[in-house]
């Protein structure tokens, strides 16, 4: 099944609830907007961007970047446009269907040059090509430019059961833990392609990354 679809199917009736229900575990996304630091001016793409929830807490908490958001989903996008516009910013904040690992910036959003910042908020784990989409975000931000990445973690502090709970809940919905990620942003480090600073958070429950590639 194509992605597009997939995400649809899935989100098709969960859109209307999903802001409701996932804030009592998705953590962590209000600290990656106040540590975003977009300067004014700066662009700021999220990729899987939902029902806009994150785009409008930061068109609020960073009132001069240039925002845009994408998901696979054509459903969530449809909520996240009246989100955007029962807010006041639907001219300012525009959205398109594309995917992570090959969406192209300048033919979606008109901009002619590279990317500032790229932000993946508990998407990496729901895209089956993430090295991809990873690798797609390192070469579409200008040197200097970041990656900012929150989503689940190991659970290492928190109870061997409520781990095994937590995985299968997230399953039922196609999200997966994947620990390779994590291994795979250090490698980023190691090979000096970008600077990588990682922070476990809530014992585990989550963590942060952000990328700062390197000088070209």
């Amino acid at each position: 099944m194509d992605a597009r679809d997939l995400m649809d199917r899935i989100y098709r009736q969960q859109r209307h609830i999903y802001d409701l229900t996932r804030k009592y575990f998705l953590l962590g996304r209000d600290r990656l907007i106040r540590d975003l630091g977009a300067a004014d001016g700066e662009t700021v793409c999220e990729v899987g961007c939902g029902t806009a929830r994150n785009l409008v807490k930061m068109a609020k908490a960073w009132p001069r970047a240039r925002l845009m958001g994408l998901d696979a989903s054509a459903a969530m996008l449809e909520t996240a446009r009246g989100k955007l516009d029962r807010a006041g910013l639907g001219e300012r904040v525009p959205l398109a269907h594309a995917l992570a690992q090959d969406f192209d910036p300048q033919a979606l959003f008109g901009l002619d040059r590279p990317l500032d910042h790229v932000v993946f908020s508990y998407s990496l784990s729901m895209i089956p090509p993430w090295r991809d989409s990873v690798d797609h975000a390192l070469g579409l931000v200008r040197p200097g430019g970041r990656i900012h990445i929150v989503d689940f973690g190991d659970q290492a502090g928190l109870p061997g059961w409520f781990r095994a709970v937590l995985y299968w809940w997230l399953g039922l919905f196609h999200v997966h833990y994947r620990p390779e990620l994590v291994a795979y942003l250090r490698e980023i480090h190691a090979e000096g392609r970008a600077h990588v600073a990682i922070t476990p958070l809530y014992r585990g429950y989550a963590f942060s990354a952000v990328l700062t590639r390197a000088d070209s």
